[in-house]
């Protein structure tokens, strides 16, 4: 065994293997795989092995693409053929036509990416697996890509390609230790020795956090117990004539798929069991958990009504075993949080059928930095310190109970709920709030205290109360917690120059000033949006900048700062994040409220536009930003958590003689969009660069910055992509993000962001559009729910397009 390498990848699994064999493709060869036991004696050994292209979101579409095309060419190879039932087919099942509603969204996303799903009546859902019954179904997502692969097979032709290529693998060869030096490379500990390694990956599956541990890390996952049965022969089958398609039915929580002559069949109960919360035995390996059918008799009575051929079935195999599941059910699959040089691809719940994807993507990060698409629904940073085993094991069962059931627009399920609270919380509760999870914290999306919301891709019963208090906020003034704001203090005599080297657009350097910027990776793309705040020496603290961006990426710009530090550089990173809140004041009314609350100069000379203060709101010590989300003359108002209440309480007394309105995130995301203000992973997206974004005006040539001399090269290639807005004649739905933008039946961009302009009166989108079509004029369709909605691409800001009512 070799004692050093590039990279070394734990764990023989899919995840382990797709992972090795990537690398070599891009063009690692020198990189070991460590496996405690035998290749697949965890969850792949016996995994139900579906090979579906359904996905969530278009990385995810794409990821199993890759797989698809892989796995059948992997297939094919004389030297080393695999079993896989290759474009069997399949068809998810509805009984509404809300569930209906999403398929034809995920369809119109999916035809972005080059996948082409089919909507299907009950009719032809019979006429395509007739072993299913009609009653109480409404029609089917039809996937002609889908079938099964023989997992043992598949991670076997992986590992030997990658062997070929150069990798090594080592079975029976646990990792005992990790040990990090200083120049951030890894010492990995085996029974066989000491490997010196530049990379670490984690591949473990339900061992992850064995090794997480070794790291002093926690992964947010949980493994489940999950059942599935192989049925004796069944005639209809066996006599058929061809391979039945696969079926996912989110009715009774079950899947099938053809086996032989008969049905592997398995089942998501609500009665569910999470495994090895305390620990896992070493000796477990190439094991399976005991069978307990009594717990999945409530799904199974749901099969037998969906395919009556089942009750004649004899039963050939029962198994259960764990699979892993993440907080949120989508894998972790890129940096470790907090860490250097770790990596992992782990919690995925449906390994064998994405595992190709997930570690073409994956090696893709490693190798270069960032891969084809945007990582982020998969990213392991997207969740932040919060997320400890008891919190991940609800989330997870609640995950496991709704497998086939996927997320409606502005659903918000009830699990792991009130993780992160302010003082506000219980108090916005009482006024009407309607609350939704962000990266953890619960914050209020609409004040509304007698309506009951249904989810929906279409307008729901907020749609009238978003009215209101977008008019609150345009015509009096308006008050929002927006709580969970990343914000790192940034301290030291070479803040600036830090800054500077990141942010590709000038740095404010004086006190009292306030920037809006752009940090790019290497590739010249966007990595982070950051607002600058600097901040003049106080009882507070010292000369300071405040760096602010998107409470999702709380850990992702925490490691991005900290991993581009230069030895001796005389740089501090605190974060704020648990400790302060911001309280958004909104509308014309808000500088008279302001003036009433807190001594100083609020005038527009006095405290214009993009300054930052600190003072006092009645006696809760506070530091104030004049920045606006909305569009409307706007004060960020930062308070200490513990002095919260108070802040608060001294904003609503003020403010009841201008008629102000407690305001949530809906009604932001409506006056953003009719701003053309762009929100982190929505529009901002590490595929496209700032031209391609609209946003050169933030680039400064002359200047060096990280990603400088990408970006040149990008922009004299010229822009592959133009963020565009768009007003669509929808009637009674938003443009929800990835809906295909269409051009005499073409492809020709992808929706982003969505949402109806309550003071424009228009409905809007933003999205990336080819160059040809990016001009103020341009007409494309939207495929929104399956429907054509004409569309016009209309210049930036319909709402206020000179900037002058936050001047004012």
């Amino acid at each position: 065994m070799k004692t050093t390498t590039r990279a070394v990848v734990i764990g023989g699994g899919i995840a382990g293997c797709s992972t090795l064999y990537h690398l070599t493709q891009e063009g690692w060869t020198d990189v070991m795989l460590l496996e405690r036991d035998e290749l697949t004696s965890g969850t792949t050994w016996h995994s139900a092995a579906q090979v579906t292209n359904f996905g969530m979101t278009q990385t995810m579409v794409g990821l199993k693409s890759h797989s698809i095309a892989l796995y059948k060419e992997l297939s094919e190879d004389p030297e080393y053929p695999i079993t896989y039932h290759h474009a069997d087919g399949g068809i998810r099942l509805a009984n509404t036509g809300a569930q209906m509603d999403g398929y034809r969204h995920f369809a119109s996303m999916a035809r972005g990416m080059g996948v082409h799903f089919e909507i299907i009546d009950a009719q032809e859902c019979a006429r395509r697996h007739p072993l299913i019954s009609t009653d109480n179904l409404v029609g089917g997502l039809w996937d002609p890509l889908d079938g099964d692969i023989d997992p043992a097979q598949l991670c076997q032709a992986l590992a030997r390609r990658a062997r070929k290529a150069g990798a090594e693998v080592h079975r029976n060869t646990p990792v005992t230790a990790l040990r990090q030096l200083p120049d951030d490379s890894w010492i990995v500990t085996t029974p066989r020795g000491e490997i010196h390694t530049e990379v670490v990956v984690n591949a473990c599956g339900y061992r992850v956090n064995e090794v997480g541990a070794m790291m002093g890390v926690h992964h947010p996952v949980m493994s489940m117990e999950h059942q599935y049965f192989v049925t004796e022969e069944i005639p209809a089958i066996r006599d058929a004539g061809h391979r039945m398609p696969l079926l996912r039915c989110p009715i009774s929580d079950y899947y099938c798929r053809q086996d032989k002559t008969g049905l592997l069949i398995g089942f998501y109960e609500q009665d569910c069991r999470t495994w090895g919360m305390d620990g896992i035995d070493p000796n477990f390996t190439n094991a399976l958990c005991p069978d307990d059918l009594d717990r999945i008799m409530d799904v199974l009575e749901g099969a037998f009504a969906r395919m009556p051929a089942l009750r004649d079935a004899g039963i050939h195999t029962i198994v259960n075993g764990p699979i892993t599941y993440t907080i949120d059910g989508a894998p972790l699959v890129g940096p470790i949080p907090g860490q250097r040089n770790a990596y992992c691809i782990i919690g995925l719940r449906a390994g064998l059928g994405e595992g190709g994807g997930h570690g073409w993507l994956l090696a893709q990060q490693i190798v270069h930095g960032e891969a084809i698409y945007d990582t982020w629904a998969l990213d392991p940073r997207r969740y932040g310190p919060h997320t400890n085993v008891e919190l991940t094991a609800r989330m997870a069962v609640q995950e496991y109970q709704n497998e086939f059931r996927f997320h409606f627009p502005n659903e918000h399920r009830p699990a792991g709920r009130m993780a992160r609270t302010t003082p506000l919380t219980p108090i916005l509760r009482a006024e009407g709030a309607h609350f939704a999870p962000v990266n953890g914290w619960e914050r209020a999306e609409v004040f509304a205290p007698d309506l009951q919301i249904t989810p929906s891709f279409r307008f729901d019963e907020t749609h009238a109360t978003v009215a209101e208090e977008v008019q609150a906020v345009h015509t009096r003034v308006g008050l929002a917690e927006i709580n969970g704001f990343n914000r790192i203090e940034i301290t030291g005599r070479d803040r600036h120059a830090f800054l500077d080297r990141l942010c590709c657009g000038r740095v404010p350097r004086q006190a009292g000033c306030v920037g809006l910027g752009y940090l790019l990776n290497d590739h010249g793309c966007i990595k982070a949006e950051a607002t600058f705040a600097n901040l003049p020496a106080s009882d507070r603290g010292t000369d300071r900048v405040w760096y602010g961006s998107a409470a999702a990426s709380e850990r992702h710009d925490h490691d991005w700062l900290a991993g581009h530090m230069r030895p001796g550089e005389d740089v501090q990173l605190h974060s704020l994040t648990q400790d302060m809140t911001i309280l958004v004041l909104a509308g014309p009314g808000a500088r008279a409220i302001l003036s009433k609350v807190a001594r100083g100069d609020w005038s527009s000379s006095g405290f214009p536009w993009l300054s930052v203060r600190e003072c006092f709101i009645g006696y809760a010590p506070a530091t104030v930003l004049s920045v606006s989300f909305s569009g409307e003359l706007a004060y960020e108002v930062h308070v200490p958590n513990a002095s919260l209440l108070a802040a608060y309480t001294t904003l609503q007394e003020a403010g009841t003689a201008q008629g102000m309105r407690l305001f949530g995130s809906h009604a932001i995301e409506s006056m953003r969009l009719e701003k053309s203000f762009l929100h982190w992973k929505s529009d901002l997206l590490t595929e496209f660069d700032p031209y391609e974004t609209g946003l050169g005006r933030f680039v400064s040539t002359t200047k060096a910055f990280v990603g400088k001399e990408a970006l040149m090269r990008r922009r004299a290639k010229g822009p592959g992509r133009c963020l565009v807005t768009l007003r669509h004649g929808a009637t009674d739905r938003v443009a929800q993000p990835g809906a295909s933008m269409m051009r005499d039946g073409k492809v020709v961009g992808t929706v982003t962001s969505g949402a109806y302009g309550h003071r424009t009166g228009m409905n809007l989108a933003l999205g990336f559009v080819v160059p040809d079509l990016a001009s103020p004029g341009s007409r494309v369709e939207l495929d929104l729910l399956g429907d054509l909605i004409p569309a016009e691409v209309i210049p930036p800001s319909p709402f206020d397009p000179g900037m002058t009512r936050p001047r004012t």
